[in-house]
């Protein structure tokens, strides 16, 4: 008799666990549709999302930051010329000592951008006094195009006011992205070549602060044609 009871109590614990396990697997499923429910109706997602946002955030600040920079008498003479009776003969590299320095200062670049803006300057200097050039009168539009007509910050010659500009993520992880930046939201009027404009940059996370390694108007390849 004894035998029997304890086997009963056996059977009914076990059953009583195996109820449990299903109701508990049961609730995280519920709990976790509630959750998708709630993002759903909220437009909220993951983690992910969240520190999505923040990087774009934190990016778009960064690139308006250093815009307004590149606009004022305090940022870099992109093309410290030595000029003979008007025409380019190489370039000063005490300026060009100063200008990576400036741009050092801001915490705006990373090594890699003052480098690659440093290899351009150094091989112009090369192929201009190796006369790859034509002649470049100083007070003229440069025989190369690296700073040739449009801004190698923006791509442009006008531009509206920086704190319309507005961030597109293309690819990011924890410590580097891919980018694009344009005018953000436009009046209905604006001409459509506002509208249409994209300028792809990007950037790495140093120290735990993103920095600009790439502009597209100080491209290496496309410079020092």
């Amino acid at each position: 008799m004894n035998y029997k009871i304890l086997l009963n109590l056996g059977v009914g614990l076990i059953l009583f666990g195996c109820n449990s396990n299903i109701k508990s697997n049961n609730q995280k499923k519920t709990d976790a549709a509630v959750k998708a429910k709630v993002a759903a109706r909220t437009g909220t997602e993951e983690v992910k999302f969240t520190d999505s946002n923040k990087n774009k955030e934190e990016i778009q600040a960064l690139t308006r930051q250093m815009l307004k920079w590149a606009g004022t008498k305090g940022a870099i003479e992109l093309l410290p010329a030595l000029s003979k009776d008007s025409i380019c003969v190489g370039f000063d590299f005490d300026k060009e000592k100063l200008n990576l320095e400036k741009l050092r200062k801001t915490e705006f670049f990373a090594d890699e951008f003052i480098d690659n803006y440093d290899h351009i300057i150094h091989t112009l200097d090369k192929k201009i006094k190796n006369n790859e050039f034509g002649k470049w009168n100083v007070y003229e539009l440069p025989t190369f195009n690296f700073a040739n007509d449009a801004s190698p910050w923006c791509s442009c010659q006008d531009n509206l006011s920086w704190d319309k500009v507005a961030v597109e993520i293309v690819k990011i992880d924890d410590d580097k992205g891919e980018l694009k930046w344009n005018w953000g939201k436009l009046d209905p009027g604006t001409d459509q070549s506002w509208k249409d404009f994209s300028y792809p940059f990007r950037v790495v996370k140093v120290d735990g602060k993103w920095k600009i390694s790439y502009l597209q108007g100080f491209d290496y390849n496309e410079s020092i044609k």
